[in-house]
């Protein structure tokens, strides 16, 4: 098993910076992906970003492109989004997800709210 656990939301206004963080422990995977996604109240989960752990490349939404920077600590088992010039559109939980085998997300976090106030 895989556990996640983020850290880093809270409430900002907009234009503000957060920086969440994904701590993750248990099973090891000799290749995965990392992930970020959101889920606004009404809304659908979206993917915001993916890294892949080990190679660090990358992928955004087009929503956060230039905004948000996803980043790894392999030391640490960690895995940080580094979010900039935030919208209130921007107001949502995220969670952190890890994709073992290259297919899809199986392992998710409990989740971080993230509030911002225009």
């Amino acid at each position: 098993q895989v556990q996640l656990v983020e850290s880093g939301g809270g409430l900002v206004q907009a234009g503000g910076s957060l920086r969440l963080s994904c701590v993750r422990s248990g099973r090891t995977f000799s290749s995965y992906d990392m992930g970020w996604f959101r889920q606004a109240p009404g809304n659908e989960r979206e993917f915001v970003s993916s890294i892949t752990w080990n190679y660090g490349r990358t992928a955004y939404a087009d929503s956060v492109k230039g905004r948000f920077t996803i980043s790894r600590n392999i030391a640490k088992n960690t895995v940080h989004l580094q979010m900039n010039s935030l919208k209130p559109e921007d107001t949502a939980v995220y969670y952190c997800a890890a994709n073992p085998d290259g297919s899809r997300y199986t392992y998710w976090g409990q989740g971080t709210q993230v509030t911002v106030s225009s």
